[in-house]
């Protein structure tokens, strides 16, 4: 892994009585898109403030290149911003945004107007340079915010929910364009997002946080395929989330007891037999089948409450014993009973997972 230019080390802040951040450490490496992945009010974009410049922290220290910089003024940390709402000058138009920080720095007319026509040029937006801001689309004036924010070549660039405030198509369009353009000119970036699949689609690292605290880092991969605990699992919205009770475990694999029946699986995290606890059925799991067997392992019986068409699949609701409802996602292709006729599962193991249960 390349040399770290950020470090986050034991950063807590409270806002009086309220603990907002516990001891949150992370690293960014030279090069790297990290996101900052949790609901809202789970201290993300403090913690952004934080590394910015733009609040203190109780304890802990922000280290750049080895050096500590918890002290040190927003204006000399050489750092980019770019929130949610863009914040263009409107009356300025897209040469003179870009321009902006540059003639602060007191760059050379010549220099500024070849790093502006470069920025521009990246973003797809040379034929724009003298338009006014007003005129543009949502999706134009994210460009230009992008632009300004990586012409005076910040050591970080630090963007806070960029996309929000963009309808779902051109946010979903605009994900992939920005990371192109992020690892194309190789901009160490600090991201922060509510949104799991803007992270996992931009990010080379996700740090999902929840409650103040890192609950999980890791690649957008190995964050889906392994959720570190059940608040994990939930925030990414796996929600089939069943009390159990280990009945055995043998050469890597696990028997639980639960409210559907027996299921087994591959264990990954450690447990011990008798113990509690909670297991998760992800989305992805389940397979129609005829009928299920005589006491099998990973089979359900249930009846089938609602299916919902989402173009390439369908998401599908399955009432199963003791009131226990579950969620999954098939493809569009797969036949389906009527809603409120019997369906029968199974469950495959590869996409079943247990936690502890003090996790939760």
């Amino acid at each position: 892994m390349p040399e770290s230019l950020l470090i986050a080390e034991q950063i807590c802040k409270s806002f009086g009585e309220t603990p907002v951040l516990r001891d949150v450490s992370f690293r960014v490496a030279q090069g790297e898109v990290v996101c900052l992945l949790g609901p809202s009010g789970c201290g993300k974009t403090t913690l952004l403030y934080i590394i910015a410049g733009l609040e203190q922290a109780d304890s802990g220290r922000v280290l750049v290149e080895g050096a500590d910089i918890s002290t040190m003024p927003v204006h000399r940390r050489g750092f980019g911003l770019m929130f949610q709402d863009w914040a263009l000058f409107p009356h300025k138009n897209v040469y003179d945004n870009v321009a902006f920080g540059l003639r602060m720095a007191g760059l050379p007319q010549a220099q500024i107007e070849a790093r502006v026509r470069a920025v521009l040029e990246m973003v797809g937006l040379s034929q724009f340079k003298g338009r006014d801001v007003n005129q543009l689309s949502g999706g134009e004036q994210q460009r230009v915010a992008l632009a300004r924010s990586l012409a005076p070549r910040p050591r970080l660039l630090m963007l806070d929910e960029p996309l929000g405030s963009l309808d779902r198509a051109l946010r979903e369009r605009l994900m992939n364009e920005l990371r192109d353009i992020l690892k194309q000119v190789g901009q160490t970036s600090l991201y922060v997002t509510h949104d799991q699949h803007e992270a996992f689609a931009i990010a080379d690292r996700v740090i999902i946080m929840g409650g103040g605290r890192v609950l999980q880092e890791g690649t957008p991969i190995q964050v889906y395929r392994h959720p570190a605990c059940a608040e994990v699992a939930q925030f990414l919205g796996m929600n089939n989330l069943l009390l159990g009770h280990v009945l055995d475990t043998v050469r890597g694999e696990v028997q639980v007891k639960t409210p559907l029946g027996k299921l087994g699986f591959k264990l990954e995290q450690q447990c011990q037999i008798g113990e509690n606890v909670i297991v998760l059925i992800r989305p992805e799991a389940a397979t129609v089948i005829p009928d299920v067997g005589q006491d099998c392992l990973n089979e359900l019986a249930g009846t089938l409450v609602s299916t919902s068409f989402r173009g390439d699949h369908q998401l599908v609701v399955v009432q199963a014993n003791q009131g226990v409802r579950l969620s999954f996602t098939m493809e569009a292709t797969v036949s389906l009973p009527s809603p409120g006729q019997r369906i029968c599962l199974h469950f495959e193991s590869e996409a079943l997972m247990c936690f502890p249960v003090k996790q939760r």
